[in-house]
This record gives structure tokens, C-alpha cells and sequence, in this order.
């Protein structure tokens, strides 16, 4: 009975919290962020039968809304590295999951959520340049305003830029929650 309680009350004060949180970007709106970044992944992919690989678990709702509008062949698989694992700060980078098509020769298209910092997408765009990709694109569904980023990475492909604050919604996650929402909803000042 106890643990009962403790995921309702649990539950109680997520909702709480997203309720004092700030609507960043509307879902209307993400919505046609994706038809964007499909549209320049479009013009600028066709013909090169790339492999796009989602970044899980945050690039699995981008991913989801950008290749049912892309229109050219491709290979589609996943990949899973992550710092997080559950926690708002990241550490040391741990692979659950790489691909399982041959990258050597290929052009790869990596597909997230955000570009943050960058540890995470540099490791992966570096990984498959080991892997002998011919080329990596990034595209990403939002790009955070700061100063912090890798040296020299940027995306290729790029939603919406949003503010230095801690943002969930659309793959992005609060403590594992949220990830589901549509739109991008920031944390209060302070929190």
C-alpha cells in the first residue's frame, strides 16, 4: 500500500510542477519546426541514401516526427549513449545500444533532441567517423542559447533555439518524466 501512495504522491507533484512551469514553444509550433527541418534534410539529403540513426531516448520523438516527411531512401536504425541517465547534469558517457548497420563509406545523419553542451553528439559524431561514416550531419529539434557548447560543434540542421534554462518536452526529459509532452516547457527561475 505504501509504494502506492508513494507514485501517487510522486505523480501529485509532477503535475504540480508542470503547472509552474513555462510554455517555451507551443506544440502547434513544433509541429512546424519538424516540417522545416524535414523540409532542409530534404534538399539537402536526397540522393545520398544516408543512414539516419536516432539518439535514444531523447531523438526518438524528433525522429519520429521528421522521417515520415523526409522523401528520399535511407537506412534508419538507433543508437543509445548517454550521460544522464535520469539525472539533470551529465556524466561520464555509457553506451546501452550502437547501431547495427555498416557505417564505413556511408553518409549518417544522427537525429536528437537537443544540442546542449554537445558531449554526447560529439562523442557519437566521433564514433561514427571511427566507424569510416564519409560524413556526419546533425539535426536537432532545439538548439540551447549559451556559450558552454564543444569547440566547433554545431548542427547542420536546426529546429528552434531556446533559452539557457532547463527545458523538457518533445524527447526531452525532467528526472525521466515529460518526455511525451508536446512542446517545450521550461523549469521556474530558480528550480
Amino acid at each position: 500500500m505504501q509504494e502506492t501512495l508513494d507514485w501517487r504522491q510522486r505523480s501529485d507533484d509532477l503535475d504540480a510542477l508542470l503547472a509552474r512551469c513555462d510554455c517555451l514553444i507551443a506544440p502547434e509550433e513544433m509541429q512546424a519546426t519538424y516540417s522545416r527541418l524535414a523540409e532542409a534534410i530534404n534538399a539537402r539529403l536526397a540522393g545520398r541514401l544516408p543512414v539516419v540513426l536516432a539518439l535514444m531516448n531523447g531523438g526518438l520523438v524528433s525522429a519520429g516526427q521528421i522521417l515520415p516527411q523526409l522523401t528520399f531512401p535511407l537506412e534508419l536504425s538507433y543508437l543509445h549513449a548517454t550521460r544522464y541517465r535520469g539525472a539533470t547534469t551529465g556524466g561520464a558517457l555509457k553506451w546501452l545500444a550502437q547501431p547495427d548497420i555498416e557505417l564505413a563509406g556511408r553518409e549518417v545523419l544522427l537525429v536528437d533532441d537537443i544540442l546542449d553542451e554537445g558531449h554526447t553528439l560529439a562523442a557519437v559524431r566521433e564514433w561514427c567517423l571511427d566507424a569510416g561514416a564519409s560524413r556526419v550531419w546533425i539535426a536537432v529539434a532545439t538548439d540551447k542559447r549559451h556559450e558552454r557548447k564543444v569547440a566547433g560543434l554545431k548542427a547542420d540542421f536546426c529546429g528552434v533555439t531556446v533559452p539557457d534554462r532547463y527545458i523538457f518536452g518533445e524527447g526531452m526529459d525532467y528526472h525521466g518524466y515529460f518526455r511525451n509532452l508536446p512542446g517545450i516547457y521550461a523549469l521556474p527561475d530558480g528550480e
